[in-house]
């Protein structure tokens, strides 16, 4: 769907000149003409749009030339008014989610200025930017300016911002399917409040990638329309101007090519990672035939044990091959980009950190190793290959064991059909918003009637009332009810004219030091006792070392010798093994989407003429469960019973994801508690879950009683899994961003331990005396309806209503149940050579007739 036609009340007075009856070629066409290059339509759409001064948001592939559409309308746009194109001052600001993109995309800027005779200088600021730089900009910003949410926000914490900005016509947020429905995108969109009162013609534009959800993206950046409720009209909103946007789409095909690296043998009884590692030897004649290859990993652990394995395989790759991720020195990252974007490395074992944007066109090849979990994932990494409008992008699906063959298969048919995920986005966060608040407070302040109706043109804030809007204010001016008697709290005061304002120098310097919203556990900095830094690895990880022990890190052997000022110092090590660093957050959750097509496959598993190769490899593992149970239909969900030496064992299989599954498990447990007086151990992956206990499992008497059913699962879920402790562990990151716990300054970072601690004690304080709290009400939402999930999880109860339940008393484990019950023998206090003697044993047994 393309964009509707422009509103002509904010037509532009444009160029009449012609020639031969056509307009004229833009001067970026000229550019584009003068390189041998083709402009998209989608680009000259994009141009179109913004010489009407129309704001929108672009969804192109990537490698289309996204930037330059984006950047080519800043500049044409620019040179349509000559006279205030030699004005000085900030002209555009392009928002990007990755600090190591932001130096590509100025240098894009650049070009296209100087190549179009545009006066304009471009910069740009992030957390890496220096001191010398940031005094600079101080003085005098550049026209164009590319920078992250919390570099913004700083901006806005500065006195005389609005100065800054007054000048400003263009706001333009890249990856905006990555800001989407996190906190930085919300932080985009209050930043967005304030610049559309400061500058209320400016354009905006985001861009984007495919998601299931488009428009809904297009309208939470552009944000909610003053005039659709009374109170939001205001000078600062003049009536009929807001503008709802166009949806540029760039209609251009470029086919995923996928391959999928086919074990020889695929074993009957499969556990996580017993065939990644196996598969490495197969990989080696991918990354030989390739200019450079990508290989993605899931986990920054993950890619420590690739980059290891690959050079112990290979030797020869010593020196082109390379590590990436956000754990590593910034210096080291940078320099392996470099190396990657010159052509001299083979292949980057990395992760996430290098999903985005940053253009390395002599990748032609990425691989995918295990589930990504996700198709928008997928295809996003995949669009790292072929980095060219003509080339096509290449991508290996390495599976880590068997069942993943069939989220390869999952993966061929969605790519094929070009659905994915939507981002839903975020609402009421009142921690990013308390935060703000005080930005504003420490820039040029704010009055507090105005800034309500700015606040609640934005999507996450729409709903807010008058009454939560006088808590918040509360809150940032005494503290609220609970620590109105420390001072360090009141951090506003208003003075005679209705303006908040901070006046404090320390609550001003604690605070711009503070900004931001992403909240990861305390680390510590990696350093060679002879000098030189490798990175960072997180405190809990570290703190289990005594002198002597080894672990790998940065792809090097290192030996701890001690902790120091929050640096853990090392030296080299010759030794061949170590423990390799895990950091939290490492497991990624199932989409549904994904999970559905997942379902799909299974229900299909059949070697049927035109099969996808992974389902026709997978084959004897299929049958082997429908010797042993069955393979459920669409409309079946199985249930199989055992029992072993180990206890009774009741192993469901929703298909429904990790995550959606050990909330499922803690809640029938819950209900069979209920029946009769039972202890479960629980284990789960993304293809079901695990009920053991040293007793019967009443499971046909808990059916008969709705085990399945939505009805009361707020209740029941607050009883199963502890609800206080979950909001507990979200309120830690909550008080943070909120600036209720300081975590420290530069190189003098708060011990994590003392982090959780002063969290701790806020939250309970607050539940004992404020149990309204705004931030505390937000951290149970929290709880439920993003880490437990409560929409989907109800959907799939629902689902699971309507299908018909099938119980099994196979004799042994099936294929399906084997991966579980190895998953709970990991979790337990062994050793990794005792884990795999365990499973070796137990598959001997399974496999004899």
């Amino acid at each position: 769907m393309k964009g509707q036609p422009p509103d002509k009340g904010i037509l532009p007075k444009r160029s009449s000149k012609r020639k031969n009856g056509k307009a004229a070629p833009s001067p970026v066409d000229r550019w584009f003409a003068e390189q041998g290059w083709t402009a998209q339509p989608f680009q000259h759409e994009t141009w179109q749009y913004m010489s009407l001064q129309r704001s929108g948001l672009l969804n192109a592939p990537t490698g289309t030339g996204k930037t330059y559409a984006i950047w080519g309308g800043v500049v044409n746009a620019a040179l349509l008014d000559t006279a205030r194109a030699k004005a000085p001052g900030l002209r555009a600001i392009w928002i990007t989610p990755l600090r190591a993109l932001a130096s590509e995309i100025a240098e894009s800027a650049q070009r296209m200025c100087e190549a179009t005779g545009l006066p304009w200088t471009v910069g740009s600021r992030t957390g890496d930017t220096t001191a010398k730089q940031r005094a600079a900009q101080k003085k005098q910003l550049p026209h164009l300016l590319v920078t992250t949410p919390e570099s913004l926000h700083v901006l806005l914490s500065q006195k005389g911002s609005a100065t800054l900005f007054k000048n400003l016509d263009w706001f333009v947020a890249d990856e905006w399917h990555e800001l989407l429905g996190s906190k930085r995108g919300v932080q985009v969109e209050l930043a967005l409040s304030r610049l559309k009162a400061l500058r209320p013609r400016i354009g905006i534009w985001g861009v984007s990638a495919t998601i299931g959800n488009l428009e809904e993206a297009m309208a939470v950046l552009l944000g909610v329309d003053p005039d659709a409720d009374p109170d939001l009209t205001s000078e600062e909103f003049p009536t009929g101007r807001y503008d709802r946007g166009v949806l540029v789409r760039a209609q251009i095909s470029k086919p995923i090519e996928m391959h999928t690296l086919l074990p020889e043998r695929v074993e009957h009884y499969p556990w996580a990672g017993h065939l990644g590692l196996k598969l490495a030897k197969q990989l080696l004649p991918v990354i030989e035939a390739s200019t450079s290859t990508l290989i993605f990993t899931n986990t920054r652990a993950q890619a420590e044990i690739w980059y290891h394995h690959l050079l112990e395989i290979a030797p020869d790759l010593a020196g082109a091959i390379a590590l990436h991720h956000g754990s590593l020195d910034r210096k080291l990252r940078e320099w392996v980009e470099h190396a990657l974007d010159e052509g001299r490395l083979k292949a980057v074992v990395c992760t996430s950190s290098l999903d985005l944007g940053v253009d390395f066109r002599p990748v032609e090849t990425v691989v995918q190793v295990g589930g990504p979990k996700g198709v928008a994932r997928f295809t996003q990494r995949a669009g790292r290959s072929g980095h060219r409008p003509d080339a096509v992008p290449r991508i290996w699906f390495l599976p880590t064991h068997a069942l993943e063959l069939v989220e390869a298969a999952a993966l061929r048919t969605a790519i094929g059909t070009n659905n994915v995920e939507p981002r839903q986005p975020m609402v009421r966060c009142f921690d990013v918003l308390a935060q703000y608040l005080v930005t504003l407070a420490v820039g040029d302040g704010f009055y507090p009637n105005k800034l309500f109706r700015e606040v609640r043109s934005t999507f996450c804030f729409q709903g807010i009332n008058a009454e939560e809007w006088a808590w918040m204010l509360t809150f940032i001016t005494t503290g609220g009810s609970s620590l109105q008697a420390y001072d360090e709290f009141r951090k506003c005061a208003m003075d005679e004219d209705g303006l908040l304002r901070v006046t404090d120098r320390r609550i001003a310097l604690r605070h711009r030091m503070s900004i931001g919203t992403i909240v990861s556990g305390a680390s510590l900095s990696v350093k060679y006792l002879s000098g030189g830094h490798i990175g960072t690895i997180e405190e809990n990880f570290i703190n289990r070392f005594r002198a002597g022990d080894v672990f790998w890190f940065a792809g090097r052997s290192l030996e701890f010798v001690r902790v120091r000022d929050l640096t853990a110092f090392v030296v080299k090590s010759k030794a061949t093994k170590g423990k390799i660093p895990s950091w939290q957050g490492g497991r990624m959750p199932l989409s549904s989407y994904m999970a559905h097509i997942l379902r799909d496959q299974f229900a299909h598993a059949s070697p049927t003429t035109g099969a996808a190769p992974e389902l026709i490899a997978v084959q004897p593992l299929i049958e082997r469960q429908r010797r042993d149970s069955i393979v459920p239909a669409e409309n079946e969900l199985l249930i199989e019973r055992f029992k072993s030496r180990a206890g009774h064992h009741i192993v469901v299989y929703p298909f429904e994801g990790r995550v959606v599954h050990e909330t499922i498990a803690a809640l029938l447990a819950f209900r069979m508690s209920l029946l009769k007086p039972i202890t479960f151990n629980m284990a789960m992956n993304d293809y079901g879950f695990e009920l053991l206990s040293d007793q019967p499992i009443p499971i046909e008497e808990a059916i008969d009683n709705d085990l399945f059913s939505d009805a009361h699962l707020l209740d029941d879920l607050q009883r199963s899994l502890n609800a206080t402790e979950l909001a507990r562990r979200r309120f830690r990151d909550i008080a943070t961003i909120g600036g209720l716990v300081f975590e420290g300054f530069p190189g003098r970072h708060m011990k994590e331990r003392h982090v959780r601690g002063n969290s701790a004690l806020f939250f309970e304080v607050f539940s004992e005396h404020e149990p309204d709290h705004l931030l505390l009400r937000q951290a149970y939402d929290e709880a439920f309806n993003v880490q437990l999930d409560l929409p989907r999880l109800q959907a799939v109860l629902q689902r699971i209503a309507g299908q018909r339940i099938v119980l099994k008393d196979p004799e042994r484990f099936t294929p399906f149940a084997f991966p579980i019950v190895v998953d709970r023998l990991s979790g337990m206090n062994l050793t990794s050579e005792q884990v795999e003697d365990r499973i070796r044993k137990m598959t001997e047994k399974l496999e004899k007739p």
